[in-house]
């Protein structure tokens, strides 16, 4: 039975969540602030965190930034809330880790869907590659191990990045769409907004590439998405 901890300062939203993710069969838990959820996450390691952006405090970046940096941490999902909707959070929050976020007000139905999407992902490695281990070039993709290589040396990816890089590398030449790269990472149609993959292929490239400007590996099909260069 899955964990989900739920972070928001707003008590109804607390309610609302919990009521319907126990009627779903989860164990939940809650927190109030971002200090509360750190404590948590430590405490009781839960399977995915639905994580409110505007915290008393620290806020759900720090949050996000701050279970990104610890290896022990850093493949337990994250969805982000904001009540906020701009552009820049959204980005920003993807740019540090988060692995989906939903604007206020929302749908419990939709977040479940998300939750449950989420929570799939991990079983369905296979769908891609047989292989344990991928190697491209000066890259090597330790499927099993969660883990990159690049020249030699380890990379730390977030877990979107890592399944995009996945992905990516398991059929060199192939080109995916934006939209394909959502469903299939995501597991779920993500409201159009393909501006969330943009972002983690940029965010990827910086790690991954020498010149991410001039990148020798995710290469961009300008109007239809991107590709691993075989």
């Amino acid at each position: 039975m899955a964990k989900i901890l739920v972070v928001d300062d707003e008590e109804p939203i607390l309610e609302l969540l919990r009521f319907n993710l126990e009627k779903e069969g989860y164990l939940v838990s809650v927190a109030k602030d971002g200090q509360e959820a750190l404590q948590h996450v430590e405490n009781d390691q839960p399977d995915l965190l639905v994580l409110d952006l505007m915290l008393p405090g620290m806020d759900g970046l720090e949050v996000c930034r701050k279970l990104r940096s610890n290896p022990k941490f850093q493949q337990i999902p994250i969805i982000m809330l904001t009540a906020k909707g701009e552009e820049f959070d959204k980005v920003l929050g993807l740019e540090l880790g988060a692995d989906d976020y939903m604007t206020k007000p929302f749908s419990p139905r939709e977040l479940l869907a998300r939750i449950k999407a989420r929570l799939r992902r991990p079983n369905s490695q296979e769908e891609d590659t047989d292989a344990k281990v991928i190697i491209r070039g000066e890259l090597r993709v330790d499927v099993t191990g969660f883990r990159v290589h690049v020249r030699g040396e380890e990379t730390e990816l977030t877990p979107k990045e890592f399944e995009l890089l996945r992905v990516l590398v398991a059929h060199p030449g192939k080109v995916y769409s934006r939209d394909e790269l959502l469903e299939r990472i995501w597991g779920y149609e993500y409201d159009g907004d393909t501006r969330t993959v943009d972002v983690h292929v940029r965010h990827l490239r910086l790690k991954v590439e020498r010149d991410p400007s001039n990148p020798e590996y995710i290469e961009t099909l300008r109007g239809i998405g991107y590709r691993f260069k075989g």
